[in-house]
């Protein structure tokens, strides 16, 4: 079955959800210069997002349920004892990598960097920019990149020692963290490609990058498990990292090879594209600032009995589907928007943000009731077997369900990070946010372990990323693309308030049968019923389309079952 890239074709969409209320005067911002009279640039036929997001969403699924596979085969072959742990702790470094140099890092720089070429390449400049902007950047990321990972290898020991000072088998974890090392170079490639083809409207390289990472983990644990033990766990870190490498660079190269444009015009009086080192340095910063809840949540479960760490792990990996996939259209759309703001079109990319941020809302509410409402029967469905026993689904669940309270603001924090970096100038506010969070969370997480254990690493966690949600958005007026708080705000109150009522139903329907698939297919049903029937009766985005497509569907099967 061939599966065709939406990206193919060129242009300007109409956002899924609808458009929010027209900007008046006084709300808009000061509008960019505009650009000078050009051939105006190729712009997305109607529902171009809608199958971009399609075909990234349903990659991300496939991603994501090869991440439980792999953390299914994690707690069956290795448990959840000192010998996970250790790995978890070497599991530090890809998360980091992936955090810095896929997500928050890289595409933020290099996705705007990337539209400017592109949109001076249509307006027909000499040469070629975005060869051009290759040309200087690359060779140069992959010196940091081979750097970055030997400094790994070099500091593995002081990095343990840092990072988990009273784990039990800290040799273990200096093995593992040492051949994880690997994946900063391949995450560092990967990254750059994926951003690369996003800014050329390409999505299906880009969004299987996880399913080819997992695949080579899963693969490593099984093949070279029983000689390797949990090593061979980091061996298919690194094998993973340079597989999601091979799946993009066959497209990069073709985008590479292609100059379609008009005559160049010389001297156009454009800057070169460039991605600065202020820009870099604000978004890494931001980045290492956000991962180093991780750091905190690992460092105060390091001295709680063995098995908190896996506890945490896992209930984080799962709690953290429903937000992922909420920013599958933020991550589609992020282009779009640098690309609005190269144009001079500040109003379009601040409408498809605000979109963005009421439909990404809605999605993790709904994500994040089911969790709270069924997080035993999802935990024991997914790990209890093996070395993983019916404790260890107990303790999972309730971290789990206390982690899920963050999912909203982790959610906020995605989408809002983007309009701060969409324009490709450095900015220090979302630094300044997120160390606030920061703090939060680590002394919030001092002050409840002791009596609270792994749930106040949890706690502590979700209050943090809260703070920082909060601080980026009251931000965003005095930036260069203001979304209009009170708007958002009133769109964001109507799933929370959905959300409440349909956890409520899902833990009542979700306690009736005995077995946890009846659990979890009772209480899945009662979230999503009312889930959907309140967001609606409130006039929540996400909802009412939901809703209409439903009774269209109803319509149209009755109307076939008449005839």
């Amino acid at each position: 079955m061939t599966v065709r890239d939406p990206s193919r074709t060129e242009a300007a969409p109409d956002a899924p959800g609808g458009p929010l209320p027209p900007v008046s005067p006084r709300e808009g911002p000061p509008a960019l210069p505009a650009p000078r009279a050009t051939p105006a640039a190729p712009r997305e036929p109607r529902g171009f997002l809608a199958r971009a997001a399609l075909l990234t969403g349903a990659l991300s699924v496939a991603g994501a349920l090869l991440g439980l596979v792999r953390d299914q085969s994690l707690a069956r072959l290795f448990g959840a004892g000192a010998e996970t742990d250790a790995f978890l702790v070497a599991w530090t470094v890809p998360e980091f990598a992936s955090t810095l140099l896929i997500e928050d890092g890289l595409a933020f720089a290099l996705i705007p960097a990337f539209s400017l070429a592109l949109a001076r390449r249509a307006r027909g400049a000499a040469g070629d920019p975005v060869r051009a902007l290759v040309a200087r950047t690359l060779p140069r990321l992959t010196l940091v990149l081979i750097a970055g990972a030997a400094a790994v290898v070099l500091l593995a020991p002081w990095l343990v020692d840092v990072l988990a000072p009273g784990l039990a088998d800290p040799g273990l974890a200096v093995d593992c963290t040492r051949l994880a090392a690997v994946c900063v170079v391949g995450f560092g490639l990967a990254g750059y490609f994926s951003a690369a083809l996003r800014a050329h409207r390409r999505y299906l390289a880009p969004a299987a990058i996880y399913v080819a990472y997992n695949t080579g983990i899963i693969t490593a644990m099984f093949v070279l498990g029983g000689r390797w033990g949990v090593r061979s766990a980091a061996a298919g870190v690194a094998v993973g990292s340079l597989l999601m490498v091979a799946v993009q660079l066959p497209s990069f190269v073709r985008r590479l090879r292609r100059r379609a444009v008009a005559e160049a015009v010389p001297g156009d009086g454009e800057p070169e594209p460039a991605v600065g080192l202020g820009l870099i340095a604000a978004i890494l910063t931001f980045a290492l600032c956000r991962q180093s809840q991780v750091l905190i949540e690992r460092f105060l479960a390091s001295n709680l009995p063995s098995g908190a760490i896996s506890h945490l792990n896992y209930a984080q990996k799962v709690a953290q589907i429903p937000m992922t996939l909420s920013l599958i259209l933020v991550t589609v759309t992020f282009p779009v928007v640098a690309r609005a703001l190269a144009e001079g079109d500040t109003e379009r990319a601040r409408d498809r943000v605000e979109r963005d941020l009421a439909l990404a809302t809605c999605m993790v509410l709904f994500g994040t009731a089911a969790v709270v409402a069924c997080a035993p029967q999802i935990v024991e469905l997914l790990f209890q077997r093996g070395a993983f026993t019916a404790r260890d689904t107990a303790a999972t669940a309730a971290v789990m369900r206390v982690y899920a309270l963050g999912l909203l603001a982790q959610t906020l924090v995605g989408a809002l990070i983007r309009a701060y970096f969409c324009a490709g100038r450095p900015t220090w506010y979302p630094l300044a946010a997120m160390t606030a969070g920061v703090v939060v969370t680590a002394w919030t997480g001092a002050l409840t372990v002791g009596a609270w254990g792994v749930l106040g690493i949890a706690a502590a966690n979700a209050a943090g990323i809260t703070v920082t949600a909060v601080l980026l958005l009251s931000g965003t007026r005095a930036r260069e693309l203001p979304v209009r708080r009170r708007a958002v705000l009133t769109e964001l109150s109507r799933p929370v308030r959905a959300a409440l009522v349909a956890t409520a139903a899902g833990a009542l329907a979700a306690g009736g049968p005995e077995s946890a698939v009846g659990g979890l297919a009772a209480g899945g049903t009662a979230v999503t019923v009312v889930y959907v029937l309140t967001g609606a009766g409130l006039g929540a985005q996400g909802c009412a389309p939901v809703l209409h497509t439903i009774r269209t569907a109803t319509r149209r099967l009755r109307h076939a079952l008449s005839r």
